[in-house]
């Protein structure tokens, strides 16, 4: 069987063992996977798109032997075999439970189920019996809510399921969902440690289970972590290290892993969106905007991820597009998160920010833990001047995600408002611990060591240095570097600086007050030490602007043509009559 067959029988298998357990995202993610592999060219003619491929039956049980090893592009990996379903027929109890759930009525599901035994069954109910207690604990953070959605609400159901679980466990009795259950009650209470185990030994004993992988991701803090975990060599341990990877901002890394999977899975979507979410982090907004729009191509009707997209046009100042776009997915499904915050994103393009934060808290009705809402509301109340809203806005979503740099960053520009510089610096240097190659938060943590408070410059230049070497594409380090150094009396040093800002202005086609200053500078640090030759190639180009400048430059070059032919400048007011 090749490789690719290999991944569409274990998929297609998946599919119908994740649905029959309603873990339906799982599902969706191993489905959009299956139509994104690669067709066999000899089984397959042209005519055939991805979207035309047919349909096959998926029979009820697989056999453990019909499984060899999945390899995807000629890497060999350890073969696991798809589970076999339980031979105990789970019957019509089970069908109905499974109504139940379909219908969000868990407790009623859980009861139907309570006296079976199969093991879909006691997953089931498990499952069931979770998702009432988080849908009881929504609605008492709605009732018992305090400042921001702040509340104490806990599900109530996490005692007793992980008591049962983990003496399935200990008996040997416990199935890989069941792990996957078990180790999100241990992370939900705090046991980082054992929930890692469980979940580890979930994915090894089922691999396909995509929910478990995101759950164990989350729970990858670190990369001693991550390469501590004893995993099985299959397939979707890629996927699972390029998307670790990236939340540990390793992005080279995790772009070289889904490049790596798209050998086989071509088609994916999944993949053209984790992609471009890596090339965002890297700052590369031309490639992002052009892999959303062949996504949107692709699929009309696609609303997730799309907020990233709207976050690239917000920062091109894409107004049109913006527009299109909030309007594409408000007619797909406006009580989405991500087309809240899309919507939110165009109305503070706009400058409209009161009817922004409008959106992100819709978005954040409908998912309090949507941590982009969160961020962006922060942003909005900043822009606002409701520093106060601003920062607690940002700290739940630190509290969401200790590792989100953008909070961290906000936070520091909040206290600066504020004029409390010592608090900025401690949230800026935590922005720049989370995202080093981010030349805007070595910029702004320079700007708060110039404060009159602080007055660091010796700090701020190693902050300008380090934004200059991470790509300053605001064009901010270089001159600022070449000022500091003009007031600390380095003459030499800022004329490095300022012609490295001259020669990228001249690069970029610019033109502005810091082309004058560079060249006005230049020019007569070059003339002091009689580099007459480049003074005078600066006060020609100064020539060309209007205002003081220009007849500063034209003193300049007739004092010295007059120091250059050798006779000393004549005092008109005592010229003899």
């Amino acid at each position: 069987m090749s490789s690719r067959e290999s991944c569409r029988h274990e998929l297609r298998t998946a599919i119908r063992q994740l649905s029959d357990r309603c873990l339906y995202s799982a599902s969706k993610w191993a489905a959009e996977q299956l139509v994104g592999i690669e067709l066999d060219p000899a089984k397959y003619t042209p005519a055939n798109t991805r979207f035309q491929r047919g349909s096959s039956s998926i029979r009820r049980r697989f056999r453990t032997n019909e499984i060899t090893s999945t390899p995807v592009a000629g890497v060999s990996y350890v073969s696991t075999p798809v589970m076999e379903e339980d031979e105990i027929v789970d019957g019509d109890f089970y069908l109905l439970a499974k109504s139940y759930f379909d219908c969000r009525e868990y407790r009623r599901a859980a009861h139907v189920l309570r006296d079976q035994n199969g093991k879909k069954s006691v997953f089931l109910r498990c499952y069931a019996l979770y998702l009432a207690g988080e849908k009881r604990k929504e609605e008492e953070m709605i009732e018992l809510e305090g400042p921001l959605g702040k509340s104490d609400a806990v599900n109530r159901e996490l005692v007793s399921l992980e008591r049962e679980l983990s003496t399935f466990r200990k008996n040997g009795t416990i199935d890989p969902f069941c792990l996957y259950l078990y180790g999100l009650v241990l992370k939900e209470k705090g046991s980082e440690n054992l929930a890692r185990t469980v979940l580890v030994e979930s994915v090894n004993s089922y691999p396909w289970n995509w929910n478990a992988w995101s759950e164990l991701q989350s729970l990858c803090t670190t990369i001693d972590i991550l390469n501590s975990l004893n995993l099985n060599n299959h397939w979707m341990k890629d996927f699972f290290l390029a998307g670790a990877y990236h939340e540990l901002r390793m992005h080279s890394e995790s772009l070289t892993k889904y490049e790596h999977l798209q050998s086989t899975f071509s088609f994916s979507n999944y993949i053209q969106a984790q992609i471009a979410k890596a090339q965002y982090s890297l700052r590369e907004f031309e490639q992002v905007e052009v892999i959303f729009e062949e996504l949107l191509r692709i699929d009309p009707y696609r609303v997730e991820d799309m907020d990233m997209y709207s976050n690239v046009l917000y920062a091109k100042e894409c107004f049109s597009a913006l527009s299109y776009l909030a309007h594409r997915v408000f007619m797909t499904d406006k009580y989405r998160p991500e087309s809240c915050c899309i919507i939110g994103n165009y109305y503070s393009l706009k400058g409209q920010h009161e009817k922004s934060v409008v959106y992100f808290r819709r978005a954040l009705k409908l998912n309090k833990n949507y941590l982009s809402a969160w961020t962006l509301m922060g942003h909005e109340y900043v822009e606002m001047k409701n520093t106060p809203a601003a920062v607690d806005a940002y700290r739940r979503a630190v509290d969401i995600n200790p590792c989100d740099y953008r909070a961290w960053y906000g936070l520091g520009q909040a206290y600066e408002m504020m004029h409390l510089p010592f608090y900025a610096l401690h949230y800026f240097r935590k922005s720049v611990f989370l995202q080093p190659n981010d030349s805007r938060l070595w910029i702004a943590m320079a700007q708060c060591y110039e404060t009159e408070q602080l007055h660091m410059l010796e700090e701020a230049i190693k902050c300008y240095r380090r934004a200059a070497n991470c790509n300053d594409r605001e064009a901010i380090a270089l001159n600022q570097l070449a000022k500091l150094h003009k007031e600390l009396g380095r003459d030499e040093e800022a004329a490095f600086y300022y012609k490295k800002d001259l020669e990228r202005m001249e690069a970029e086609e610019r033109e502005g007050p810091n082309m004058v200053e560079a060249l006005m500078f230049l020019a007569t640090h070059c003339r002091a030490h009689d580099r007459f030759e480049e003074a005078e190639v600066y006060c020609t180009r100064l020539l060309d602007y209007t205002g003081p400048e220009k007849e500063t430059a034209k003193s300049m070059l007739r004092g010295m043509r007059i120091a250059q032919s050798g006779f000393p400048p004549m005092d008109i007011e005592h010229f003899p009559p």
